[in-house]
């Protein structure tokens, strides 16, 4: 019998792995993600990563993709 292999679910949101942000974070995003297109998340998702709050990651976004 060969080994069956576990996948490891990654967080997303909008199709952007949201891993190494907190539980907290993550509710955020995914609430905000409903009013907000693709890029504006990704945008977003990557600032928080380097440590960036959500509310200046978010106008950061705002200002270089709008959405």
């Amino acid at each position: 019998m060969t080994p069956k292999r576990i996948k490891k679910k990654v967080k997303t949101v909008k199709g952007i792995s949201v891993e190494g942000l907190t539980p907290r974070q993550i509710k955020a995003l995914s609430e905000h993600s409903v009013h907000h297109g693709k890029s504006h998340m990704k945008f977003m998702v990557e600032q928080m990563k380097k440590g960036v709050s959500f509310t200046a990651s978010h106008k950061a976004a705002m200002k270089k993709v709008g959405e």
